[in-house]
């Protein structure tokens, strides 16, 4: 069966020298180390931009556009090659502590302060299963005090494509199961064709930007209490690592928390955030 990505019309193999330019322009730009081994995988997640260009093989496409390549195709090829794998309650044991520990600890810190101004950032928001979960367990912490509070949250990815997905907050009714028990009740429509959607209440608490993490500054207004950066550093060098959780250190306020995946680590990096339980960290309070 012919597929896509070797459908004879396009020449998708790539040279040692094409490979090795194009893997080196998606670390640069995006942080994204891509080995030797995905190069197969890199040709496949390219043959439609091949394709939609005219050109008739990846060395053609390589050279009238990838050498010099514009700000539209970077932004094209940042949505082909980000991995955007989640789901509901993933790493379930996160959702616990922020519930159990995050919450309670800043709110309580932020009224002291006198100030109620909850910031949070989802750094890698895919395609909005995260986020959602965060802001509806948001409303079940607060209750009616919600309204007190400014507590929404930023939810960013690099892709347009999953930023869009997330945006309109239609989900397999089933994947909306996997939540704890009521969530998906109280926080969903259900449609008869097996989807759900986030209520408005909801989607309207979750602002979804596209952000690059490559960025050498991070442009906030001021840092945030609780950041979700889970399960992306995995595919990042160890200097893109060490520069990152540089700059969310500098993105976390005093006391704040960060939640990693539970596979990461940010031992070896330089980081003066404390760890506290696998993928959880904090930052020491001024």
């Amino acid at each position: 069966m012919t597929t896509a990505a070797t459908a004879p019309n396009i020449n998708m193999a790539m040279s040692d020298e094409e490979f090795a330019h194009t893997a080196a322009l998606i670390r640069a730009r995006f942080g994204i180390n891509l080995g030797p081994q995905k190069r197969a995988m890199l040709s496949g997640r390219l043959y439609k931009l091949v394709r939609e260009s005219g050109a008739r093989s990846f060395s053609e496409f390589f050279r009238s556009h990838l050498r010099n390549p514009s700000d539209e195709l970077l932004l094209s090829l940042a949505d082909k090659v980000s991995t955007n794998h989640t789901y509901f309650q993933r790493e379930p044991e996160h959702f616990d502590h922020y519930v159990r520990t995050a919450l309670p600890d800043v709110t309580e810190r932020l009224q002291r302060q006198g100030t109620r101004d909850l910031r949070m950032w989802c750094a890698a928001s895919s395609s909005g299963e995260e986020p959602y979960t965060l802001a509806m367990l948001q409303r079940e912490f607060f209750g009616p005090r919600i309204a007190e509070w400014q507590a929404g949250l930023l939810a960013t990815d690099i892709s347009a494509d999953v930023l869009q997905l997330a945006a309109e907050g239609r989900y397999p009714t089933e994947g909306v199961r996997r939540l704890p028990a009521g969530l998906a009740e109280r926080y969903f429509q259900h449609h008869p064709d097996g989807t759900s959607t986030v209520i408005p209440a909801v989607r309207s608490a979750v602002t979804f930007r596209r952000f690059n993490l490559m960025r050498p500054e991070f442009p906030f207004r001021a840092p945030f209490q609780i950041i979700f950066i889970r399960n992306v550093m995995i595919y990042f060098e160890e200097d893109t690592k060490r520069a990152l959780v540089d700059r969310l250190y500098r993105a976390t306020a005093p006391g704040g928390w960060v939640y990693i995946g539970q596979a990461e680590t940010l031992h070896g990096l330089g980081s003066s955030f404390r760890s506290v339980a696998p993928g959880i960290y904090h930052k020491a309070a001024t």
